[in-house]
């Protein structure tokens, strides 16, 4: 089998990949290194978690440090990705080395910024509106640009970044390589490599559209009012970090803070956190000093935590290639994972339409509640369920809405003892506020 070593990698990268204990590529990256250390142009497909990032920035570093002239840029849809692909960019070259990374997204203080690339750096991770920016002010010089990434292309349209990358494209030398890496391969992808690639290489690894094999998927039909107490037994029984996705930004917030409210260490992330804020909770997530994360899809793509043992979709997705990208965030690099779907009646006819679409033929779900109520177990070490009275709830299809009633002592319900935020404001601290209500 190919180990790292037999590539033309600099000797650099190949004594950090041996320190690091990589030894066998992934067959994304069998394919795609080659390939990029050839001069070839690439549009390459794989299942999430199969080593895309380190597929393009291997030869492509190689490249680089051989010729200190040149400059790669790598555009990302999300700030989350973009600083994660910075960190490996990190990761794999020690301080030492001459080749320079900048990192341009947005709500990062801009004078950072205009300090990184006054160091003239080879390497630069950005977002397509805040490299738009610094093209607008004349801050980001992209002349000696021989290397363009679109990284997670199909999430970039799905975002509406085109119009961005047109302007970006239009700064860039007309001689370059450019490699593009997708989870997908819709019509529009396939468009916009027609217009930007020449002659490209293609690498399509294994079923884009499918979950990868190892995720053992599991669904579980409650009703409305049940689904907050049944997402507390699934945690209290589950071992390990755990993501839950939800569909709103405010759905996020909220359900954290209920969720600590029941004695659990568990964080929001959604599009309306500064960046600052983004970072201290992905830092510990990644650490373990936040077991749950609570997230929009804004955290269904590119995020590769390695540790994450289960993803539960407390609220369905929009459509299958997103359930497919939430549930991709565990089981990554060949580990073992686990998905679970809580189901209740406003959300069947959206499920029967994402099982149908990953087993056709598949039939529809039924219209009781299979699953039914159940009894706590015992293990709830005294977490409360919130079953006292309490507002009113979303429209149909809507998420629900968590009013400060009962356990939260507040209007909509009647009074319980006082909950985690009540302590924290008699103890002087202020809760934060609720952000308003909006997608991811």
């Amino acid at each position: 089998m190919t180990e790292f070593k037999n590539f033309n990698l600099d000797v650099t990268l190949t004594a950090m990949l041996e320190k690091l204990q990589f030894n066998t590529p992934t067959p994304v990256q069998s394919q795609a290194i080659p390939l990029v250390l050839d001069g070839c142009d690439l549009l390459a497909s794989a299942q999430t978690g199969t080593g895309k990032t380190l597929a393009y920035l291997l030869p492509m570093m190689t490249k680089l440090l051989a010729d200190p002239e040149h400059s790669a840029l790598i555009l990302t849809p999300t700030r989350e990705l973009a600083v994660q692909v910075r960190d490996t960019v990190r990761q794999m070259i020690p301080q030492s080395s001459r080749l320079r990374s900048a990192l341009l997204i947005g709500g990062e203080p801009m004078m950072k910024q205009f300090s990184q690339l006054r160091a003239r750096p080879q390497l630069i991770v950005g977002t397509p509106g805040r490299i738009n920016d610094h093209l607008q002010r004349r801050t980001l010089n992209l002349t000696n640009t021989k290397f363009l990434v679109l990284d997670e292309s199909d999430r970039m349209l799905d975002m509406g970044f085109e119009d961005e990358l047109e302007a970006i494209v239009a700064m860039l030398p007309t001689e370059r390589q450019t490699l593009m890496f997708s989870a997908t391969l819709p019509n529009n992808i396939v468009r916009l490599a027609r217009k930007y690639l020449k002659d490209p290489k293609s690498i399509s690894i294994g079923e884009t559209s499918r979950p990868v094999e190892k995720i053992k998927q599991e669904v579980v039909n409650t009703s409305h009012a049940e689904k907050f107490p049944r997402l507390l037994k699934e945690l209290d029984e589950r071992e390990g970090s755990i993501i839950v996705f939800v569909k709103m930004k405010r759905t996020a917030a909220e359900l954290a803070e209920r969720l600590q409210d029941n004695f659990h260490e568990a964080d929001a992330i959604h599009g309306d956190l500064r960046q600052r804020e983004r970072d201290r909770v992905m830092k510990a997530f990644r650490s373990g000093k936040s077991r749950i994360m609570v997230a929009t899809d804004i955290a269904a793509r590119g995020l590769d935590i390695p540790q994450i043992k289960h993803v539960i979709n407390y609220e369905l997705p929009q459509c299958t290639d997103d359930y497919v990208h939430r549930i991709g965030r565990t089981a990554r690099a060949g580990a073992e994972g686990n998905a679970l779907c809580l189901v209740s009646p406003d959300d069947r006819r959206q499920w029967d339409m994402i099982n149908r679409d990953l087993n056709p033929g598949a039939p529809r779900t039924s219209g009781g509640n299979q699953d039914g109520p159940r009894k706590p177990s015992r293990n709830f070490k005294g977490r409360r369920f919130d079953n006292g009275p309490r507002g009113g709830q979303g429209g149909p299809g809507g998420s629900p809405r968590f009013d400060r009633g009962s356990d939260r002592g507040g209007a909509g319900g009647g009074g319980g003892g006082a909950s985690f935020w009540q302590r924290k404001r008699q103890n002087g601290k202020k809760p934060g506020t609720r952000p308003a209500a909006s997608h991811v």
